[in-house]
């Protein structure tokens, strides 16, 4: 994904719409290579998680231009390209997988972000019956090799209502974000096998998002 890179790269240090209009045809070449990317992990996850349909490449990709509205930061385009794959498609409140091709800020994640409040609660009480199956899952060395554990962004202080001090699963069930999230290097981005690396971690993230479905079918 050299031309992605490069034109992110060269995009974050001139984030304006003059400059980006005298390089559109640039951004299109870049974009046309990432949609490419997508279309290689489309065929590959499909046999990994049959359940994300067979969406169009750019059915699974986000907009470059950024809603400046309610944000301090006012640079009109991301620095960013990222794609989106789960059960219903891109707005789909069910567990994904996500790509995100940033210079130095890469990255492969999956789970859910921010579920709305009854599906949090549907998670953290799936958690409260068979956290000791979540455990196990992260525990697995085949896991380990590509995640930390689960990320806490957001998360709680203290345990949420309805759950006793000292639970077992606090840990998790302070979560409002049910995610993991593997780091990118720009050499494995640019990686010609970079496709099946990404399938291998979208393979481990499998199991995890397993886990989270459960609650869609309650």
């Amino acid at each position: 994904m050299k031309k992605v890179l490069s034109f992110l790269k060269t995009l974050q240090k001139n984030n304006n719409k003059a400059w980006f209009d005298a390089h559109r045809e640039e951004y299109e070449v870049a974009k046309s290579e990432f949609l490419g990317q997508v279309d290689v992990l489309i065929k590959g996850l499909t046999k990994v998680d049959p359940s994300i349909g067979s969406p169009l490449p750019k059915e699974t990709i986000f907009r470059i231009n950024r809603d400046v509205r309610f944000s301090k930061n006012k640079s009109p385009y991301k620095n960013n390209m990222a794609a989106v794959f789960a059960s219903g498609g891109k707005k789909s409140p069910k567990p994904c997988y996500y790509v995100h091709i940033q210079p130095g800020a890469s990255f492969i994640a999956g789970g859910i972000w921010m579920p709305e409040k009854e599906v949090l609660e549907k998670i953290r009480q799936e958690i409260d019956y068979e956290g000791a199956v979540l455990q196990a899952l992260l525990k697995k060395a085949s896991f380990k090799k590509y995640f930390s554990g689960l990320d806490e962004e957001a998360a709680l202080m203290r345990i949420p209502k309805g759950y006793e001090e000292g639970h077992p699963m606090a840990e998790f069930l302070k979560l409002k974000s049910f995610t993991i999230t593997h780091a990118l290097s720009d050499a494995e981005v640019l990686d010609a096998k970079f496709p099946d690396y990404a399938l291998k971690v979208f393979a481990q993230i499998k199991p995890f998002n397993d886990f989270l479905a459960v609650v869609f079918e309650k």
